[in-house]
């Protein structure tokens, strides 16, 4: 690997900073404990709640504002043992945690939040649903649950309102492998549950596994874009306890990259292009196979296609010529696995209109577009012109589809002029088409963050995504819930949790007061160009 690309290897760390990184794992792992419990009484639970049939852990069902500060005490401590893990991963640090012992890290944090009820969101109930719905024989994309199961169906129950009579919006792949594992569950609500966040954790191995590997392609330390990708509070939150299945599509979508990009060679602008090497195509097009599964799952994925294309293209010579050798081909494997995909599930096309039509009948309070088509609607009503808001939303959606639009072209054009590396484009479009979603959720940030993880160099980056990471996951209760009318709960519950979080730090500081003193001498990181080939 040339010098220009090589991540500057940390030195172990001493016995001191072991001590440390054993407290914060030990740290990181009661706060997964307690959010563990708090589920058991603040989590998304179903309508008929399997928890009021156990003894001792139903009286979590009764003490819903205690089981809710006590997920947040269980947030709040994960939060702060993420922070703290992050001074033995910081790319400019002398001595660095390895990729073993981050990964050895999530394991810890994760193993609590397997067997819990889902937090943060009730979407897994709508999982299992259109997983029904298929594997009754039934389309998905033309029922909602409620029309197909009916409402008294026990997996209907589950489903939020405004998704009960809604066609499903996900990709063929991913019902029709609910759709075989829902005979395994049946109407058995916990095991259904299980069954989607295993899906889920497939997702979160891949990205553990693919992220230090494309980091030392680009020359991140793999500790680093482990620490911010793979052990991210949102990450653990949303993908591990919430069983979303952006996950399976992310992880999907970064393992094609890695291996995409494994046997292409280190090259910067102006290098005279090696010949092929052994098995270089054959990793390509699996590479577009993998994508493609991901997309099938979740549509952003197909952006990491038009990217690896100009990774390819700038491997030969980096000519116009050069990125329709690459991407033609892999347009066509696109397409064919495309329709093998969808005729081989039995379940057509019909997802590419409800993909497009139905996320966009939440409004979130996080989005910046349908905060502006509120304003405007507000703006309308004072000037007297009605409130315009429900016809604003649509437009302003389309105003977001566009802009995304034109930032891919731009960074993909930049990306092929060498002005980027091709995997941070990808990574700002995909933020780009996130955050302008009307429905943008607290995780679907991560589309941006993880193949960002892999290659930005910027300690600008870090900080803001440190940030993010760190205070997002407190905007969405675990409940899922508004508590419209019990205003009065979230306070209390986020006071005691706080209160509860800082007697754990205490504790912590008296057993590692490593992890909270000032920074630790640092060697400087070699800064990384811009102009690496892929």
């Amino acid at each position: 690997m040339p010098a220009a690309v090589r991540p500057r290897r940390g030195e172990p760390l001493d016995g001191a900073e072991r001590r440390g990184l054993d407290v914060v794992r030990r740290f990181g792992t009661v706060g997964s404990l307690f959010l563990a419990l708090g589920s058991l009484g603040a989590g998304a639970a179903p309508v008929i709640n399997p928890v009021q049939e156990l003894p001792v852990l139903r009286l979590f069902t009764r003490i819903p504002t205690v089981s809710l500060a006590i997920a947040f005490s269980g947030m709040g401590i994960l939060v702060l043992s993420w922070l703290m893990l992050g001074r033995f991963a910081r790319p400019a640090s002398a001595r660095t945690a390895t990729s073993g012992q981050l990964a050895r890290t999530i394991a810890m944090w994760v193993a609590p939040l397997l067997v819990i009820p889902p937090l943060f969101s009730r979407d897994v109930y709508s999982y299992l649903a259109q997983s029904e719905i298929v594997h009754r024989g039934m389309d998905p994309y033309q029922l909602g649950p409620a029309q197909a199961l009916g409402v008294a169906d026990p997996l209907t129950s589950g489903v939020t309102n405004i998704w009960r009579e809604t066609p499903a919006p996900y990709g063929p792949l991913l019902l029709r492998l609910g759709g075989w594992l829902a005979p395994v569950g049946g109407n058995n609500i916990v095991v259904g549950v299980l069954l989607q966040r295993g899906l889920a954790l497939i997702g979160v191995i891949l990205i553990v596994w693919a992220l230090p590997r494309l980091a030392k392609r680009f020359g991140v330390p793999p500790a680093t874009a482990l620490w911010l990708g793979g052990a991210n509070p949102l990450l653990i939150f949303h993908f591990v306890a919430g069983a979303h299945n952006d996950s399976l599509a992310i992880g999907l979508m970064v393992a094609g990259l890695e291996l995409g990009i494994r046997k292409l060679p280190m090259r910067v602008q102006g290098d005279r292009p090696p010949p092929l090497a052994k098995g270089e195509l054959l990793y390509i097009a699996l590479a577009v196979v993998v994508i493609t599964v991901g997309a099938t799952i979740k549509v952003p994925a197909v952006l990491a296609l038009p990217f690896l294309s100009v990774m390819v293209a700038r491997r030969w010579h980096g000519r116009l010529k050069d990125l329709f050798r690459a991407g033609a081909p892999m347009a066509l494997l696109f397409a064919v696995v495309l329709v093998g995909i969808c005729f081989g599930t039995g379940l057509g096309f019909g997802w590419v209109g409800t993909t497009l039509s139905t996320p966009g009948l939440v409004r979130s309070w996080i989005s910046p577009t349908a905060e502006a088509a509120n304003l405007a609607g507000v703006l309308g009503i004072a000037l007297g012109l009605g409130n315009h808001t429900d016809s604003l939303v649509p437009i302003f959606g389309v105003l977001g589809n566009v802009l995304t639009a034109v930032v891919t072209f731009k960074f993909l054009w930049a990306s092929f002029n060498w002005r980027y590396r091709p995997i941070i484009g990808l990574g700002v479009s995909l933020g780009m088409a996130m955050i302008l979603q009307i429905s943008l959720q607290p995780w679907y940030l991560l589309w941006a963050v993880i193949p960002l993880a892999a290659a930005a160099g910027t300690s600008r980056f870090w900080v803001l995504a440190t940030v993010v990471s760190a205070g997002l996951p407190f905007l969405l209760p675990p409940t899922g819930d508004t508590f419209a009318g019990r205003s009065y709960v979230l306070p209390w519950a986020y006071g005691a949790a706080a209160l509860v979080t800082l007697g754990g730090l205490a504790i912590v500081y008296k057993l590692s007061p490593l992890l909270l003193s000032r920074t630790r001498p640092a060697s400087p990181a070699p800064r990384v160009p811009a102009d690496v080939v892929s």
